[in-house]
């Protein structure tokens, strides 16, 4: 009568040694370990001024909000034609911007736009003929003006005072920029009613 074979107890728990256990321990240089850490750290603060300046100070990318064709700008049904400050909604406005060497209309600095304190407007910005830059000192508004696209960007002018629209980009219809410095138009924030009569008394 044969013996019976004594096996040796398996643990099914154990992991079975493999060719991946005879690795070496994961090292990293300390000098590696600390440019991680900056790396991490530097991401998470980028990552908070985004939120911060998004949330806290009105900084927004501007939106590509439709296409038109340069050529069709001056059409009548075009709202670049005659653009012209429009009140949508109490203390709220918009206004189609039409860029071109060497102009901003309806902005003329000759003849300033004139609005309340506390208006927020939206405006809608292209470019006629070549890339314009549309900036407004003082404020969020920092768009590039491209023929073809037409971008929206929204400010509110809280405070009271003499905006300076200028071009930040060295336009010029494929020759010298000889008139760039001359584009620019001028936005005049007038104090509230209450304040100015308070300040006249």
């Amino acid at each position: 009568m044969s013996e019976p074979v004594h096996h040796p107890e398996e643990h099914p728990h154990e992991p079975s040694p493999g060719p991946e256990s005879n690795l070496p321990d994961l090292h990293i240089d300390r000098y590696e370990a600390a440019w991680i850490r900056i790396t991490v750290i530097t991401v998470v603060v980028f990552a908070l001024a985004v939120v911060t300046a998004t949330a806290s100070y009105g900084i927004q990318v501007p939106g590509v909000t439709g296409r038109i064709d340069p050529r069709t700008l001056m059409e009548p049904s075009s709202p670049f034609a005659a653009p012209q400050l429009r009140e949508i909604a109490p203390g709220k406005y918009e206004l189609y911007v039409r860029a071109q060497v060497w102009s901003f209309a309806p902005l003329d600095p000759f003849n300033p736009l004139h609005i309340p304190a506390g208006s927020q407007i939206t405006f809608y910005v292209t470019a006629m003929d070549v890339l314009h830059g549309f900036k407004i000192a003082g404020t969020n508004v920092n768009v590039m003006a491209l023929p073809g696209q037409i971008s929206r960007v929204t400010t509110t002018f809280d405070q009271p005072g003499v905006y300076n629209v200028i071009c930040h980009e060295y336009c010029g219809a494929g020759g010298p920029t000889i008139g760039h410095h001359t584009m620019y138009g001028v936005i005049i924030v007038d104090p509230p009613p209450a304040a100015e009569a308070s300040a006249q008394s």
